[in-house]
């Protein structure tokens, strides 16, 4: 166990490691031009475009730039803009000169918008969609089984942000029945926060959870024809014991795949939703930082969902040989 876990920690900061190296290299040795595309079209004099190239270190050799990139995530950096000195302390991920900030200040302050939206999407897509799923495959080749799976194959066919877009017209504008989407730290008035993401959790937990019910439904109905939950039978357990105990907990394998990715994958951003209810999130601001040309935050943000994803691959590894007994880690 100790050794396949060290084994993956070695993988992961590989990975880490070459998604640093390609995301630098497109966006400062690729034929690009971050200090114009900084600097803009309008009011970007030479003296302007100097000072953004002098502050970004553009102007020195691509290996030292890489190398004052990667050791500012470790021991910090330190910039100049305006003529002022300013410190970066790490993690430095980079500096915005956009909105005068460090990065990883700007990350950190999103993150717990997404966190919070991401973590109640998880607690949904979980219960409702295992439990259609696992209901579904129970009875198999009924009316209710067609009925459901029916229901998630129409659900899934609209568009999410269609989906999200209609939501947050008709339910929180045209008829008020839910509240609108908002953000309030939960330190300040947990009420307010759940309030805040009552919706967004909703309408994004409801639509996700269809792939869920779908994907349950499959490994149970596999997991159910197996030889040892006919064993289980024929030593006189009830069918629901049977079912929720042993075939779900084996059924659950594949479904956690894909949650543990899609966890990672949302946490890198939820965009849609956070734009549609205007949540001051980690999508949103990969949005503004798109429209404003801000490649320090972009670059931030490619290399911290690198990180989540490579934490949740190993996250989900792990997580196998507790949900399976069968499966042995070695």
């Amino acid at each position: 166990m100790v050794y396949f876990v060290a084994r993956r920690l070695v993988s992961a900061v590989s990975v880490v490691l070459v998604t640093m190296i390609a995301t630098f290299a497109l966006f400062f040795i690729a034929p690009t031009d971050p200090a114009g595309a900084i600097c803009g079209d309008r009011n970007c004099t030479q003296q302007r475009y100097d000072e953004i190239k002098r502050n970004l270190h553009l102007d020195q050799p691509k290996v030292q730039q890489f190398a004052e990139y990667v050791s500012g995530i470790f021991v910090g950096r330190d910039f100049e803009t305006s003529g002022f000195t300013q410190h970066c302390p790490a993690p430095c991920l980079g500096f915005s000169f956009k909105n005068d900030r460090p990065v990883y200040e700007m990350l950190s302050s999103r993150l717990p918008v997404t966190v919070s939206l991401v973590a109640g999407y998880g607690v949904l897509v979980l219960t409702i969609g295992v439990t259609v799923g696992s209901t579904a495959a129970k009875r198999r080749g009924t009316a209710s089984d067609r009925f459901l799976m029916s229901g998630t194959l129409v659900l899934s066919s609209v568009p999410y942000y269609i989906v999200g877009l209609l939501a947050a017209l008709y339910l929180t504008i045209v008829y008020p029945i839910l509240p609108r989407g908002s953000w309030t730290p939960p330190s300040e008035n947990l009420a307010k926060w759940f309030g805040g993401l009552l919706t967004p959790w909703l309408v994004l937990g409801i639509y996700g959870c269809v792939d869920y019910a779908r994907y349950s439904r499959g490994s149970m109905v596999e997991t159910l024809s197996e030889d040892f939950i006919r064993t289980a039978r024929a030593k006189g357990l009830s069918d629901r014991k049977v079912t929720y105990k042993h075939a779900l907990r084996a059924g659950l394998i594949p479904v956690i795949t894909i949650f543990g990715l899609d966890i990672a994958t949302s946490l890198s951003g939820a965009i849609f939703t956070e734009r549609i209810f205007d949540l001051p999130g980690l999508g949103n601001l990969v949005l503004d930082s798109v429209g404003n040309y801000d490649l320090p935050v972009i670059m931030g943000t490619v290399l911290l969902a690198s990180v989540i994803l490579v934490a949740a691959n190993l996250i989900v590894d792990l997580a196998y040989s507790l949900v399976d007994p069968r499966v042995r880690l070695s």
